[in-house]
């Protein structure tokens, strides 16, 4: 039962880089079928707890299960473990966490349920109701993460797998605010968000994913990669193993107690894609993420919740249509001479909204032209912020870098040469074009925006209203080493008029994603329901391969992994308690 190591650095750097291989893997699962278990099926492996995936979710619920004392195994498809967890900063969004507590802060349950049901559900929140409007069940889910959340975390640390402190955002070393630290619900607006410790700022996710696998194998755990589960293995309903495909051969796996899936979502699921999303183009998600579990599930009787919820982020249009696995995505928009706007030459957000709630801008139906507007959307800036904030991503470090970058001298240059890399992509984006009045729109935009900047009050957007938009614009927009350009002397942080002359740049963007976040449905023990809401027995969900308990907001930092650590705690510990005993 030992680990399964990559058989050669070829393969391994052909999954990481993409290319052909990411076909090959957005087909896997796709035809999976639950199956039965003979009499006599013969086993390779036998656990008591297979934990399917080496990201947060599924390590939470490895570490959780061995901790308890039970034999687990884990199942990685690629040749590295850490899944998309790897590429993160490692943070995670835990409330009434222990730092908090420390501090003297009460995060009060009710308060804290109130905040994340108006963000999470701001159609079916009641304040004085007594499931705060949500279903049920989707109430017990979030009330399962507030009451678990802490100690799911204080649990891994105290076995020595992890360690925790409070999120501070770097360059400004300030604790981080929540994204929507402005709802009246929100009463503990910062210090919700831990980041592991050990890792670079914002970097810290290879920490998070290494320090679990370490602790796993240093307890004996077996870890096998290059394992890609294809179905579950059910004797009557009840899971009871997984089959895998290791190169040719067909491995069975036995989980005595329960199959755990953490396999991530599927923003590199091309098919997926198509069928569900109004849009993404690309992912900093890892290769693994193409959906696995959706087709998995299906053919073991899973209920589906909605398919078409992410975690959304911008992204450089361009370098995500020439490979969409991105080592970067435009989390937050740098610069204060800056605005974004659609193909009218109009904005059409909040520049310095949080990732999450600033995409879907562009999916805004235009009901008259019977068109997305801002599907494509376009960053433009001027001498100021390129010189400022230049390496603060997509802003180049140094210009002659600046593949993506569009340059014109004034605006009516910058429009055509805007259009002409537009029909350059036009095969990936529908034909989109420029208005033809582009150029006059831009300028009256940038007009009425610099007026708003020397006053200090966006009266379009309220950029920079919210203390997130000024933290995290401190954060992501620190003025390059050597710079010319003064320090914003503004009244508002986020804004600096734009030059009157050029030379003016811009960026393409398009909707994109951290990751999916759909999938089959769970209930507050992190058990996938079947078809009518009944739990199957032995078989678990956590992360971004689930219909997330939170739907699709974004309380803060670490709101996919704190969900992520939360419910594969609970799938262990449900697990473990013969839950799902087989």
């Amino acid at each position: 039962m030992g680990s399964s190591e990559p058989k050669s650095m070829g393969r391994r750097e052909a999954l990481i880089r993409g290319g052909a291989a990411l076909g090959g893997l957005a087909t896997l699962g796709v035809t999976a079928r639950a199956e039965a278990a003979p009499a006599k099926l013969k086993w390779d492996h036998e656990a008591d707890v297979v934990c399917i995936g080496s990201g947060a979710a599924a390590c939470s619920a490895a570490v959780t299960a061995v901790s308890r004392g039970a034999r687990v195994i884990v199942v990685e498809k690629l040749p590295l473990t850490g899944g998309t967890t790897s590429k993160s900063g490692g943070v995670a969004w835990i409330p009434n966490n222990v730092f908090l507590r420390q501090r003297g802060i009460q995060d009060e349950k009710a308060d804290c349920l109130r905040y994340m049901a108006r963000y999470s559900s701001p159609r079916d929140y009641v304040p004085d109701s007594p499931t705060l409007g949500l279903p049920p069940e989707d109430y017990r889910r979030l009330e399962a993460y507030y009451d678990n959340a802490s100690p799911a975390v204080e649990h891994l640390e105290k076995v020595g797998a992890v360690r925790f402190q409070e999120f501070k955002l770097p360059n400004i070393d300030r604790i981080a605010t929540d994204y929507a630290d402005h709802l009246p619900e929100n009463k503990v607006p910062r210090g919700r968000a831990l980041e592991s410790t050990g890792g670079l700022p914002l970097q810290g996710g290879r920490t998070l994913a290494n320090g679990m696998i370490d602790w796993l194998r240093g307890k004996g755990a077996p870890v096998l990669v290059e394992h890609a589960v294809t179905r579950v293995i059910k004797d009557g309903d009840r899971v009871v193993g997984v089959e895998a495909l290791h190169g040719d051969r067909t491995v069975r796996i036995r989980a005595r107690r329960g199959v755990v899936f953490g396999t991530g979502g599927y923003a590199h699921g091309v098919d997926l894609i198509k069928r569900y999303q109004p849009g993404l183009y690309g992912s900093c998600a890892t290769l693994g993420s193409t959906g696995d579990f959706i087709a998995i599930a299906e053919e073991a009787g899973a209920r589906m919740g909605v398919l078409s919820n992410a975690f959304r982020t911008q992204v450089v249009l361009e370098e995500a249509i020439a490979n969409r696995a991105l080592a970067m995505c435009a989390f937050q928009i740098p610069g204060d001479s800056m605005v974004v706007v659609n193909r009218l030459g109009k904005r059409v957000v909040n520049e310095k909204l949080n990732y999450q709630d600033r995409t879907p801008s562009h999916f805004i139906w235009e009901a008259v032209g019977k068109e997305f507007p801002a599907y494509v959307q376009f960053m433009v800036f001027d001498e100021r912020s390129m010189d400022a904030f230049g390496g603060a991503f997509p802003i180049p470090a140094d210009r002659r870098n600046s593949r993506f970058v569009i340059q014109g001298a004034g605006f009516e240059e910058l429009a055509e040469a805007i259009q002409t890399r537009l029909a350059k992509i036009a095969a990936h984006t529908g034909g989109v074009r420029l208005a033809p009045d582009f150029a006059a729109t831009l300028r009256d935009t940038v007009g009425r925006f610099n007026g708003f900047a020397r006053a200090g009050r966006d009266l379009d957007f309220d950029r920079g209203r919210t203390a997130y938009d000024v933290d995290w614009h401190e954060m992501s927009s620190p003025l390059r080493a050597g710079t010319a350009q003064p320090r914003n002397p503004m009244p508002n942080l986020t804004m600096h008029p734009i030059a009157d002359t050029g030379p003016y740049y811009a960026v393409i963007l398009g909707p994109g994603a951290l990751d999916t976040c759909s999938g089959p449905m769970v209930n507050e023990h992190a058990q996938v329901l079947d078809a009518r809401g009944k739990p199957i027995p032995g078989l678990y969900g956590a992360g971004n391969c689930i219909s997330a308990p939170t739907r699709a907001a974004y309380f803060g930092a670490g709101a996919t992994i704190g969900p992520a650590l939360t419910f594969g705690y609970l799938a262990a510990l449900h697990a473990v308690a013969g839950g799902g005993k087989a």
